[in-house]
């Protein structure tokens, strides 16, 4: 795996200010068409190109990473990503890079956070050369990445988003069937007072979850009270602390599923904790099936999201379009549905009778 240089980029920024916004503004054109010029595209004319570098010289900025890049042909996928979960990005890193040293490619890395940084990341990975970006979650999500990806040209593959764009091709699972599957497990163990930790609200899947959940208990005649559903941020710490208001309602309800592996993790040190066990006296379930899923104790009932697969599956997807592009054919927006799994485990059973 390769990783992009912020040192080096944040050194090379520092002397000459420079970024690919700022060398299309001095040029007169867009930023899709400095990254044609930096990839050695031969989609430009030659006075575009000429102006193009020209202005690069003039501020100095320095793209010689994707000059390098180009010249071997070496295909670069860059990774946009400020997850909350570190297992969700561990098994993601898994698949991406297995994906790309099996087709010859090498994978760049690039962190973000808020608005401004996020176009930091992009022009980041642009300068380094990248042919192509994967945008996992919960940047999948963000219309901000997501337009300014395609107003510079760059094959994008959003993964993990429960609302994929109609122009953006992405890989997914169906988050509402998965959380109604888990929701429907819960009814048939007997339980009825279910309790729910909700994920960030600013990515979809998260959306989808709740609704599913909410729908699979009307399917039995009941409602979810509002006190049962408490919001969380795909974290542990937030799932600390959603549990903590779940389980210390009285009465407290009988099953709790979380919305992702992290918080289910977390709510099953808050019931030890208090003493409780788990499932007797409450059965709690995640969504993800990442690792931490097997390797707490009892082991998590989840639905398992194929994450490693996702990422291999999204890796094929840019490199399909990076080929497609380069020999002048439209590359349509395809959207990847995978299969989930329903992981029953020891974290679940029978409602108390009592």
């Amino acid at each position: 795996m390769a990783t992009s240089n912020k040192a080096a980029q944040a050194a090379l920024d520092a002397a000459s200010g420079a970024t690919v916004h700022d060398v299309a503004r001095m040029a007169g054109v867009s930023a899709m068409t400095v990254s044609r010029v930096i990839n050695g595209r031969a989609s430009v004319s030659t006075a575009t190109r000429d102006k193009v570098e020209a202005a690069i010289a003039a501020l100095r900025y320095q793209p010689n990473l994707a000059a390098r890049a180009a010249r071997t042909g070496t295909l670069r996928i860059g990774l946009l990503y400020s997850n909350p979960s570190a297992a969700f990005l561990s098994e993601f890193l898994v698949g991406a890079m297995d994906q790309c040293r099996q087709g010859g490619g090498q994978l760049l890395l690039e962190r973000c956070g808020d608005l401004a940084s996020q176009r930091t990341a992009i022009d980041c990975l642009v300068a380094a050369g990248v042919d192509g970006i994967l945008v996992p979650p919960p940047l999948c999500d963000s219309p901000e990445v997501l337009a300014q990806l395609n107003g510079m040209g760059i094959p994008a593959i959003a993964v993990a988003t429960a609302r994929p764009s109609p122009g953006v091709s992405a890989v997914r699972i169906d988050d509402y069937e998965g959380a109604l599957a888990m929701t429907r497990h819960l009814l048939a163990l007997g339980h009825r007072d279910i309790g729910f930790i909700e994920g960030d609200p600013e990515h979809t899947p998260a959306l989808l979850r709740r609704q599913a959940f909410e729908d699979g208990m009307r399917e039995t005649g009941l409602q979810v009270p509002p006190h049962r559903v408490v919001q969380g941020y795909f974290t542990y710490r937030s799932g600390l602390d959603a549990a903590r208001q779940l389980l210390a309602q009285a009465p407290r309800p009988s099953a709790i599923f979380a919305s992702n592996d992290d918080m289910a993790a977390a709510t099953l040190a808050v019931a030890h904790g208090m003493g409780l066990q788990v499932p007797q006296d409450v059965s709690v379930c995640g969504f993800d099936d990442t690792p931490v899923a097997t390797t707490v104790w009892p082991e998590l009932t989840t639905i398992h999201q194929p994450i490693a697969d996702m990422a291999r599956a999204a890796v094929n997807l840019v490199i399909d379009e990076i080929r497609q592009r380069r020999s002048g054919e439209t590359a349509p927006a395809t959207h990847h549905l995978m299969a989930f799994t329903l992981m029953a485990r020891a974290s679940t059973g029978p409602v108390a009778r009592g």
